[in-house]
């Protein structure tokens, strides 16, 4: 069954595509038409490759991996925010710093640094400097916290991203390919969607249409989530009722002095081995 249906997408808005003069050729496959010199996305084929992509990412989810996701325009914000930021997934949706993932260990330490900050807040450190110092370090700890806060809990590369226009984040779309991390991204008529390895042909515009897509994804991810959380209770109580047998076992050992359990005797093992000759034969007379 469809993560979505083609009513939800026509209302969104998903099928509104760029002027004709702006579409990419390589967006052919997933237009249906043009109408007053507008670009019509095939939403049917927008429905087969959003269900594509939720799996990928709901299988990711499931085997703890991490996905980041990429959205600085102003419409997509606060659909990153409401749609991701409950799953505790790594986002950006501020400027987005060259080398974020190229150059992770540098990111790493502007995080770290935040870290340290606060602990001078805490530990008495700014008592012994003065208000000029103490006011010029909190306000690089606030444009840390803008710039870098949502993935602050991110210790290593993700295991993907996804992107809301691929032509304004062009540089994440880069850095991902060079380290070989898969992509995912809605991508509009004005855009290749060759670039990345799971495009969502939708308008990448609108707000309706680019909450309905996250919604869908973030959902997906949260069962991920889910899975993975009741695989590993059944694996603790497995390891459990193991635990318990193994305690058993051993306490019926000390007080019988052998365990209560009963082996079945091999088929091929003899029912009872033959007795020893004990007489010894007479010597020849010479």
């Amino acid at each position: 069954m469809s993560r979505s249906n083609y009513n939800e997408l026509l209302e969104a808005g998903c099928h509104f595509g760029h002027l004709k003069r702006k579409w990419n050729p390589a967006m052919a496959p997933y237009i249906f038409m043009e109408k007053n010199g507008i670009h019509i996305i095939d939403l049917n084929k927008t429905i087969v490759k959003l269900d594509e992509a939720a799996s990928a990412l709901k299988q990711m989810a499931k085997s703890g991996k991490r996905i980041m996701f990429v959205a600085t325009k102003k419409q997509a914000k606060d659909a990153v925010v409401a749609a991701i930021k409950p799953l505790n997934m790594p986002y950006v949706t501020e400027r987005w710093p060259g080398g974020m993932l190229t150059n992770f260990a540098t990111i790493r330490k502007a995080i770290k640094k935040m870290s340290l900050i606060d602990k001078m807040a805490t530990d008495g450190t700014f008592e012994n400097i003065s208000k000029k110092e103490r006011l010029s370090i909190s306000r690089d700890r606030q444009k840390l916290e803008k710039n870098l806060g949502s993935i602050a809990d991110l210790t290593r590369l993700p295991a993907a991203i996804f992107v809301v226009d691929i032509s304004k984040e062009h540089i994440a779309i880069a850095e991902a390919k060079r380290l070989n991390i898969p992509t995912f991204a809605i991508v509009d008529t004005n855009s290749d969607p060759r670039l990345v390895d799971y495009a969502i042909p939708a308008n990448d515009d609108a707000t309706k249409s680019i909450s309905l897509i996250l919604n869908t994804i973030a959902k997906a991810i949260e069962e991920g989530l889910t899975e993975r959380k009741v695989d590993k209770d059944k694996d603790a109580e497995n390891e459990k009722e193991g635990q318990e047998g193994a305690s058993k076992f051993d306490k019926e050992l000390e007080e019988d002095g052998t365990p209560n359990v009963s082996f079945k005797k091999n088929s091929k093992d003899k029912e009872e081995a033959p007795a020893k000759r004990t007489t010894k034969r007479p010597r020849a007379k010479a």
